[in-house]
């Protein structure tokens, strides 16, 4: 069965969803939860350590249920982009042989169902510019790229 869980992190707070120790989502939360939270330490402990900067990869086991092949294509690109580095929407099109497909590919980030974990925010514009994140908080996209020291 699976559960809720709530994440409060430096910069914002989120909501994630598991069974055992699979990883399902993981997005904002911006109201109040219409849930009980139940904690799952391992999920927990390595957003600590990402967030305190000693961790530059999960380890956790994710579960994508959800996107198109295409989306499917675009976030595996976003699960090989190394801590502290960043791609372009463009660069990302052109690595799966779609190089006209750039805003698409944008969409396809923003439709990621496990942030953080999935760096969509290690995506960039075309002239290395941040765009939205979650659909339009580029602050905090600007400090998680901080705290990789990416920018």
């Amino acid at each position: 069965m699976r559960k809720q869980g709530i994440y409060v992190g430096p910069f914002s707070t989120y909501r994630y969803v598991y069974d055992k120790d699979t990883l399902y989502d993981l997005d904002l939360l911006f109201d109040k939860p219409n849930f009980k939270p139940e904690p799952n330490l391992t999920i927990e402990k390595e957003l600590d350590e990402y967030f305190a900067g000693k961790r530059t990869a999960f380890t956790i086991p994710i579960g994508i249920e959800t996107g198109t092949p295409f989306q499917r294509d675009v976030w595996d690109v976003l699960l090989s982009i190394p801590y502290g580095e960043t791609l372009t929407y463009q660069q990302i099109a052109n690595r799966i042989g779609r190089p006209l497909a750039y805003r698409a590919v944008g969409q396809a980030c923003k439709a990621n169902p496990i942030s953080i974990v999935i760096p969509c925010h290690r995506v960039l514009g075309t002239k290395q510019q941040l765009t939205g994140y979650a659909g339009k908080h580029t602050d905090l996209k600007e400090k998680l790229l901080q705290l990789e020291h990416a920018l």
